[in-house]
């Protein structure tokens, strides 16, 4: 498994509340995709069902292996006091339901009528809240407004201002905030030593801080889209032929990946044009920022192209090729 980072400052929090015997019932983890909230909501649903009611333990870290059978349960994802609140699959295929429906509030709210079976506490981990249909968040408010005793909700969130205000009001928030670009890069690189600093760099700059982009933008070839990237701003592109080529790589749903490792990377890079010039010629990078902007928040209103994408991208960066 690989090392987690950015939980510093939210397990010190939580670990404080449990030692002092004062835990809220339910805690929302905000913040962007990808930076571990439901890595960091299943390690604290195995540090309550292994550990005491809290107020009188000294554990150090949420990884405090505690009992030793209640553990043995959770590895083997059989702990009878963990349950789950997430989109199910669809009937005979692999995809998701779109929402979680008012049905599954309603069978868990029917579990949180037994008894605890074993150890102190209950946890309820909802993966995402965000994706809660109308009626099924309205019904699980009513199972925060008069929680059962000793159970515990862990509420992911990657949107929290989109939540019912009665919702993050019953809540204790802990926000996970971009990590910053030294640590994140020391982290891939322990990760993945054998990865080149200057493509460390570029994925760390592509994944705006965030963990779990990083180790996805990794699996791509960062730095060979790069350099196809700049070809296009030092040479202009006067033939088309690296903008139609980018264009073809990226458009269609099963290039859409690709395609959003281009939006992801093209900022970072117009950053660094930026950098590398006379203060007197940065105007027209920032005129190409904000088209780019404009292109894709256009392109994500309308419909998805993803070649016309590429293509108007490549136009932006070929904007910047230095004039003959």
């Amino acid at each position: 498994m690989a090392a987690l980072i950015g939980h510093h400052d939210a397990e010190k929090a939580f670990l404080d509340a449990w030692r002092g015997g004062r835990l809220h019932h339910a805690w929302l983890l905000a913040g962007p995709q990808g930076m571990g909230k439901a890595a960091f909501a299943a390690r604290v649903a195995r540090f309550l069902v292994t550990h005491g009611a809290g107020g009188e333990g000294n554990a150090a870290t949420l990884d405090d292996p505690g009992d030793a059978a209640a553990a043995k349960l959770v590895d083997a994802g059989n702990h009878p006091e963990i349950l789950r609140l997430e989109r199910q699959v669809k009937d005979k295929g692999k995809d998701l339901a779109r929402n979680i429906t008012v049905e599954q509030v309603r069978e868990l709210k029917g579990r949180l009528n037994f008894s605890l079976s074993l150890g102190d506490w209950r946890v309820i981990v909802v993966d995402a809240i965000d994706d809660l249909e109308p009626g099924a968040a309205n019904a699980f408010l009513k199972t925060l407004e008069e929680p059962p005793a000793k159970t515990l909700f862990l509420l992911v969130s990657h949107s929290p201002g989109r939540l019912l205000p009665t919702i993050r009001s019953r809540c204790r928030m802990l926000r996970f905030q971009p990590v910053e670009r030294d640590a994140m890069t020391t982290w891939l690189h322990e990760l993945r030593s054998m990865l080149d600093m200057s493509e460390l760099r570029a994925i760390v700059a592509a994944s705006g801080g965030v963990p779990g982009k990083a180790l996805a933008l990794i699996d791509s070839d960062v730095a060979a889209m790069e350099k196809k990237l700049l070809a296009i701003a030092a040479s202009g592109d006067p033939d088309n032929r690296l903008r139609e080529a980018l264009a073809k790589e990226v458009g269609g749903a099963a290039n859409r990946a690709r395609l959003e490792l281009v939006i992801d990377i093209v900022p970072a890079l117009l950053s660094r044009i930026a950098r590398e010039r006379p203060l007197a010629e940065i105007e027209p990078v920032l005129v190409q920022w904000d088209r780019v902007q404009r292109t894709v928040r256009d392109a994500v209103r309308g419909s998805y192209d993803g070649a016309m994408v590429g293509f108007e991208i490549g136009n932006c960066l070929a904007e910047l090729a230095p004039r003959q």
